[in-house]
């Protein structure tokens, strides 16, 4: 079951793999609960029914994929206990309080207000509604807020000391959350959870634009995307080169393997667009570079001299390949969606937004990639701290548990045919309900019990308005 792997690869890829699962689902409902807040605020604003039918597509599929977000996130914790005690005890003291405070506060705000979103229109009034409904993406967006910190504190460590028993003890709190690549990455990070909605609610309009249905629903929900399209992914591409020049100054080596420089550059880095990496010589085979680019965008002077891998001991530096060719996943998949913003601007200037096919057609192939991006981002990220969990100060390998190989591949083994059938099934009921296109006079429907029995309705489900039958837009 091993395979001949160690005990600290095998749990490394058990992580690497359920992270990789989890963190789709909250990058895809940071952004929808957003833009569920939207549809509700712009229909109580507008009246306009369109809204309301989006506001009710929107939020099943929200529910179903917080749902998963939440069952596949307690599965890291155990795990950390499990396969990484080691790393919990040195560390609790510091982030074992940000983690409770994530729960404390943003996860029991979304728990707590859900239900009012997704089942309260009729029975709490159309004003608690949609406070109801900002509450839970504001605690979306407090969680994201919180584990970025947590993350953000692994990668650069501040506001610490270490105790006699080698723990990290907080000395600092305001240092420690907001750590010097916290800002950074936080707004990096919500970013892409917009633009993977984005994304993603623009391919679904699309396809159904490309099926013929037209309705002022989908050319809403279509339209609405283009817009974050055109006007985020800009604001991305700048916050990725902030983050980049914060990563320069505190994780040098990082940008080192990101930018594929195995020797040290005394007269100017170029950039290096693409090439194959080869480690064991130390070079990058293929290169297709730009002289002296790399300088200028790191540096902003293409003479300044850059320091490569060749400057680091070896068993410091993270493995290259991976780090060089996440990061290109990543700056590729941004400047594709600046295309298609770009593009989505011109033909809405020609007024052929909602009949342009080959730009539908290319928004349905750009809907998943959100979500390739931010893996890709993530990979990059945490693969390019290694060998480090908390950098320059805790090894990977000093944070395993005493745990054996094979008992790590039993679980890993467990855990890929139960996520599978499990998130599987899952993606496929959402994919099944973006498949029905939103219509102009969905009716409300409640998923629920209307009252449980002996209960007396409250005023608000009296005198509710009836939000059934056709209206024209």
């Amino acid at each position: 079951m091993t395979y001949g792997l160690t005990a600290e690869i095998l749990a490394r890829a058990q992580f690497a793999f359920t992270i990789s699962f989890h963190i789709i689902f909250p990058a895809f409902s940071i952004g929808l609960a957003s833009f569920l807040a939207v549809l509700n605020a712009a229909f109580l604003w507008t009246g306009d029914r369109a809204y309301l039918s989006l506001f009710n597509y929107w939020k099943k599929i929200f529910a179903i994929g917080f749902g998963m977000g939440v069952v596949s996130g307690i599965v890291m914790s155990y795990q950390i206990g499990t396969n990484w005690s080691v790393f919990a005890d040195k560390t609790g003291p510091v982030l074992g309080p940000l983690m409770a405070y994530e729960v404390l506060s943003a996860f029991f705000l979304e728990a707590g207000f859900l239900g009012i979103m997704l089942f309260g229109r009729t029975r709490v009034g159309p004003g608690l509604h949609m406070f109801a409904t900002a509450m839970v993406a504001v605690g979306t967006l407090a969680s994201a807020t919180w584990i970025l910190s947590v993350n953000s504190w692994m990668q650069t460590p501040a506001g610490y000391s270490i105790n006699d028993a080698g723990q990290f003890v907080p000395e600092d709190w305001w240092a420690i959350v907001f750590n010097p690549s916290f800002p950074y990455r936080l707004v990096h990070m919500v970013l892409a959870a917009y633009l993977t909605t984005a994304f993603v609610v623009g391919g679904v309009g699309a396809w159904h634009l490309i099926k013929g249905h037209s309705g002022p629903a989908v050319r809403t929900m279509f339209s609405m995307a283009m817009w974050m399209a055109a006007l985020v992914t800009p604001l991305q591409i700048v916050a990725g080169d902030a983050h980049g020049l914060n990563t320069l100054e505190h994780q040098p080596v990082k940008i080192m393997a990101m930018e594929g420089h195995y020797q040290s550059h005394p007269d100017g880095a170029p950039l290096i667009l693409f090439g194959i990496p080869n480690s064991e010589e130390r070079r990058i085979d293929y290169a297709l570079e730009i002289p002296r680019l790399g300088s200028l965008i790191l540096k902003h002077d293409p003479n300044a001299p850059m320091a490569g891998l060749d400057t680091i001991p070896e068993a410091d530096q993270p493995p290259v390949p991976i780090v060089f060719w996440s990061f290109r996943i990543m700056v590729g998949l941004g400047f594709a969606m600046l295309g298609l913003g770009l593009w989505s601007l011109v033909q809405r200037w020609r007024g052929r937004i909602y009949t342009d096919g080959w730009l539908h057609r290319a928004a349905v192939l750009m809907g998943p990639t959100g979500f390739v991006a931010v893996l890709a981002g993530w990979v990059t990220t945490e693969v390019g701290r290694q060998p480090f969990t908390v950098y320059g100060l805790l090894r990977t390998s000093d944070s395993l548990a005493p745990i054996a190989a094979p008992a790590v591949g039993a679980s890993f083994t467990a855990f890929v045919v139960v996520y599978f059938f499990v998130f599987g099934a899952g993606v496929f009921y959402i994919l099944r309900l973006m498949h029905r296109a939103p219509v102009i006079d969905e009716s409300e429907n409640v998923d629920g019990p209307i009252r449980a029995a002996g209960v007396t309705p409250g005023p608000a489900m009296e005198h509710a308005p009836a939000e059934t039958g056709s209206q024209e837009r």
